[in-house]
């Protein structure tokens, strides 16, 4: 009994590390009316967003949205709280697929920047 025990703690402890580790952070900085970051290349997988406020003077936030239509918006990207001045926050999981995405943030305004997946 012991041993059927051991092999479930390990079982669930390697599924627990293994979907930890298939879950990257792209970190973002923001400054007044402009990412820092003006294109990203990433592979498919699934990613968290983390937002920087730096020094912009008011609250901003983050969508991402397909290229080829940027109305459709990809809700689990956006920041779980508005991103207040000098602080950071951070999405829900999203998993991405092959192809081009923009990112921008409509409080702050900033330009579409483009995010391409491989």
């Amino acid at each position: 009994m012991k041993k059927i025990i051991a092999i479930l703690v390990l079982v669930v402890g390697f599924a627990f590390n293994t979907n930890a580790q298939e879950v990257k952070t792209v970190s973002l900085e923001q400054t007044k009316g402009e990412f820092t970051q003006k294109q990203i290349t990433l592979s498919e997988g699934t990613y968290i967003f983390e937002i920087a406020n730096n020094n912009v003077g008011h609250n901003v936030g983050f969508v991402l949205a397909p290229k080829a239509n940027v109305k459709a918006h990809i809700k689990n990207a956006y920041v779980t709280a508005q991103v207040k001045d000098n602080s950071k926050e951070t999405s829900k999981k999203v998993t991405l697929k092959k192809g081009e995405y923009v990112y921008f943030c409509p409080l702050n305004p900033t330009p579409q920047y483009t995010l391409i997946v491989e």
